[in-house]
């Protein structure tokens, strides 16, 4: 039996910007996308804290150590800039290899960077 389990969380981090006229996706800052192993086109789920809203794109990397947290296209217009939003990427599993499993969770600080 195969499950699905979170793979991957960064919590509570701050949007920084939405382009709407961009072709699509949800640009993260590379430092962040690492830290929680996360890569390029993997599929993320955005919870929206401050609307509730909840939807799906692909991650791309933003500059290191900038804090960018970009909704592109379609998604720009589900957010704001300044709401905290948690991202989730999920990852199939056996249910054996799934209760060992341990998802890589990222707690960024109010400037969406790694705490050190």
């Amino acid at each position: 039996m195969q499950i699905e389990v979170v793979k991957s969380k960064i919590h509570r981090v701050k949007v920084t910007g939405a382009d709407l006229n961009y072709i699509g996706s949800i640009t993260i800052d590379e430092d962040l996308m690492e830290a929680a192993n996360i890569i390029q086109g993997e599929k993320v789920q955005i919870v929206n804290n401050n609307n509730g809203e909840r939807l799906e794109t692909y991650a791309i990397p933003g500059p290191r150590n900038s804090g960018e947290i970009t909704l592109n296209g379609a998604a720009a217009r589900k957010v704001a800039v300044g709401d905290i939003l948690i991202l989730i990427t999920y990852a199939r599993m056996g249910f054996e290899e799934a209760k060992k499993f341990k998802p890589s969770i990222v707690f960024p600080n109010e400037n969406n960077n790694l705490l050190t």
